[in-house]
């Protein structure tokens, strides 16, 4: 009876955060070690169906790159970066294509509908859904001093989400998974990162919450505790001193672009953390670093 009592006052206790959420959607970007271990990944595919049968409109984008380089290590292709992103040639994109669109979607796809949901499984090409411009930046060559072009090859950024494909799966009760492959003007294949996909298709869908899964707790202050809270005005300052250092430091950027742009708010979660989507949406407390206009 005490398990049953204990059971009864968590659903109670999600009710307001059930309300809250209620017909809303949610946008999760799926990666990590969430993704390639078995029992997370499970427990992943229950949440999502949860939430759709809660009234929640959950959408997934997946990220694969652990799978990506197995691939490409198998077939003797040897992966390059710069700039912490991956260079995409031809004869990579077509693994990147191969592996994002077709394993590990259908896989996700099949762990939704394991866990008694529905789901469709598309890519960025599909429907025109994700159409996207190479990406190019520039830096200054230490040596020289020239300012000089980095080229990725066939790596995208997002410049158009035509969200009516989405709205189609949610409507026929069943949650989309997005393969963060995008098309081009002419019909070139990019690679999209998945993190950039996701805000993306959030900022097209005014979601009210994006999730990005990772494989830290959030933003950590500098005595390693976790911020539970931060607004984007207090961004700068944090970076500037030290605090936000790294990886991370795109990750934010990229997270107060998607505040700005009017989705309520971004949450940075651990993905290694069993059920973490449901603890940050249903709880009082969350699991991650919550990033959002000041008094938000």
């Amino acid at each position: 009876m005490d398990e049953i009592a204990a059971t009864a006052r968590i659903l109670s206790e999600a009710l307001p955060f059930l309300q809250r959420y209620d017909d809303q959607i949610i946008v999760v970007k799926y990666g990590g070690h969430a993704m390639v271990d078995p029992k997370l990944a499970h427990q992943f595919a229950r949440d999502m169906v949860m939430l759709k049968v809660c009234g929640l409109n959950p959408i997934v984008v997946h990220g694969g790159g652990p799978q990506i380089n197995k691939m490409l290590d198998k077939l003797e292709v040897q992966p390059e970066f710069r700039e912490g992103l991956r260079v995409t040639d031809e004869a990579t994109m077509s693994v990147v294509e191969m592996v994002l669109s077709g394993s590990i979607n259908k896989s996700i796809v099949a762990s939704i509908q394991q866990a008694g949901g529905r789901a469709v499984g598309i890519s960025g090409k599909d429907g025109n859904l994700m159409i996207a411009e190479k990406l190019t930046k520039k830096k200054t060559d230490p040596e020289t001093g020239k300012v000089v072009e980095i080229d990725f090859g066939f790596v995208g950024e997002p410049v158009k989400v035509n969200t009516e494909i989405l709205e189609t799966i949610m409507k026929s009760d069943a949650i989309p998974v997005i393969a963060p492959v995008g098309v081009g003007a002419n019909g070139e294949t990019f690679n999209v990162n998945a993190d950039t996909a996701a805000g993306a298709v959030a900022t097209a869908t005014r979601a009210k919450r994006l999730l990005l899964l990772t494989d830290v707790a959030g933003v950590l202050d500098k005595d390693k505790n976790l911020i539970s809270e931060l607004a984007v005005e207090e961004l700068p300052n944090l970076i500037a001193n030290g605090t936000i250092t790294g990886g991370m430091i795109p990750k934010v950027e990229s997270a107060a672009d998607v505040v700005k742009s009017g989705v309520e708010g971004v949450i940075i979660l651990d993905g290694r953390v069993p059920h973490s989507v449901l603890l940050e949406l249903l709880t009082p407390h969350g699991v991650g670093t919550r990033i959002s206009r000041a008094g938000a």
